[in-house]
């Protein structure tokens, strides 16, 4: 059986997916990017191959101890790819969206996809039937929200993401949830309606650490998949190893 360790370092949180073969067997939350940290995680599972997608400035010595112990790739526009991406400058590309493509294209191939990962920021990211990574938006995600309202007003607090609030908020706090968490909710909708207008037909999957608050209340049809990114990894990390 062969192991992979499959290593995402978002602006939030610092992950890593363990697949046995092509499943997914753990998700673990790391608590920072140190050498002792990564050397615990080969210790603990023996991994054969190991593939890192970073949009930090990262603790670079782990990568010379994932290459010296797994067949070791760090994503990045060099990477070999099964999908083609924007022209003008391809290293612009986060390469968490990279990865959300590379799954799009690996379960669901031959068909228009929209990715929506809901983290620091919400990216929408279109890839179509022929396999071309058109682009798509950015904006400020959940955790980004809360925070502007409390950094750029007087008396606004810092609150926490929470699904127990209603659309008529009765205080302070839930009227921040209602108005993040339902407000984003109506963007999400919103942005797919405006695909909907241009492309007839298409997959829209919700991904990321944020997605269990905003799956009650869209209308659209969607595929909620918490692993989406983890397997476009390992799919670039096969096609790479």
């Amino acid at each position: 059986m062969q192991t992979t360790l499959c290593l995402d370092f978002g602006n939030t949180r610092l992950k890593c997916a363990v697949f046995n073969n092509d499943k997914v067997k753990d998700v673990i939350t790391l608590n920072d990017d140190s050498n002792e940290t990564i050397q615990n995680l080969i210790s603990t599972y023996q991994p054969n191959k190991s593939i890192l997608s970073s949009v930090i400035n990262h603790n670079a010595e782990i990568e010379n101890i994932l290459s010296a112990k797994t067949k070791f790739h760090k994503l990045s526009h060099e990477s070999k790819l099964s999908f083609a991406t924007p022209v003008g400058k391809p290293e612009t590309i986060g390469a968490d969206r990279l990865a959300l493509i590379a799954a799009a294209v690996r379960f669901y191939p031959g068909k228009h996809n929209l990715i929506i990962g809901l983290g620091s920021c919400i990216t929408y990211n279109f890839v179509n039937k022929f396999h071309e990574f058109l682009g798509g938006g950015i904006s400020p995600g959940l955790e980004m929200r809360f925070k502007a309202m409390h950094e750029f007003t007087a008396k606004l607090p810092l609150i926490k993401a929470d699904s127990n609030f209603s659309l008529v908020g009765h205080n302070t706090k839930t009227n921040m949830l209602s108005g993040v968490i339902l407000g984003m909710s109506k963007e999400i909708d919103g942005i797919i309606e405006e695909y909907a207008l241009r492309y007839s037909n298409f997959n829209v999957h919700l991904t990321g650490g944020d997605m269990g608050f905003f799956v009650p209340h869209l209308k659209n049809k969607i595929f909620a998949s918490p692993y989406l990114l983890y397997k476009g990894l390992y799919a670039i990390s096969e096609a790479n190893s």
